[in-house]
């Protein structure tokens, strides 16, 4: 049997070269590897705080934004797409910044909204294994290297999170925000589903199963708004602003 330190790795789809995030957070294998790790991790914290403060710096004029999630692989003729377009472009005309993962999908879809209705479209994209392209309907679009910087600006730059039908990533970015909000991390942070018959399934799960065994608490449980109508997620935000003393301009 060979040596597990000196077996070739086995062949994949990905790229060669690793991204931030993975030379970050694999774990390491062989003494090169290791060697590497005691030599450079200390000095990728310097990375880390540079793009924390690169970061801030791009987008510390943006006032009470609101961040979309959604699938990446949601098409243009899909009515969630269009569902997520007027939308944003709903949040636009009232002088609210849409911000995005700068992708497809989803993501492309609220920035479209909010770029042709005149407000402003903010694009967070990531490096990817696979390369993620920004969509063409941004007028600011900052790349990041590590998930968790761009995360935060996701959560720093916004009063509340507009969720459409996604995968792993949109759920990711959704209970890091309910975690927030139970933990009183976050005050007064709407988080809205668009999609009832999509979200009804998890809905049903977290009253029945989480909250009936005592995983969460009660009340945790309407930390969430789940709707079927643009202007009811625009409202459930618009409100929130309001309490926190934003100027918007209404529907």
């Amino acid at each position: 049997m060979p040596d597990r330190k000196t077996a070739p790795p086995p062949k994949t789809s990905r790229k060669s070269h690793p991204t931030e995030d993975e030379q970050l957070l694999n774990v390491p294998v062989g003494e090169d590897v290791r060697h590497l790790r005691r030599t450079s991790d200390s000095w990728r914290v310097l990375s880390i705080q540079g793009e924390f403060v690169w970061g801030f710096d791009n987008l510390q004029d943006v006032a009470g934004g609101v961040s979309f999630f959604g699938s990446a692989r949601t098409k243009p003729d899909d009515p969630m797409y269009q569902a997520a377009e007027e939308t944003a472009r709903l949040f636009a005309k009232a002088g609210i910044p849409v911000i995005t993962g700068g992708g497809p999908g989803i993501m492309e879809a609220a920035n479209k909204g909010a770029y042709e209705a005149g407000g402003l479209s903010i694009g967070c994209n990531i490096e990817l294994p696979h390369e993620q392209r920004p969509n063409r309907y941004l007028s600011r679009s900052l790349d990041f290297k590590y998930f968790f910087v761009r995360k935060t600006m996701f959560v720093k730059y916004a009063i509340g999170f507009t969720v459409f039908p996604g995968g792993y990533g949109t759920l990711d970015e959704l209970f890091e925000a309910l975690t927030l909000m139970q933990t009183d991390k976050l005050t007064d942070f709407p988080i809205v589903l668009f999609g009832k018959r999509y979200w009804a399934g998890m809905m049903d799960w977290i009253v029945n199963t989480m909250l009936a065994e005592g995983m969460i608490g009660p009340g945790d449980e309407q930390l969430i708004t789940v709707t079927d109508s643009p202007r009811a997620v625009v409202r459930r935000l618009l409100d929130s602003r309001k309490r926190l003393g934003i100027a918007t301009v209404g529907l």
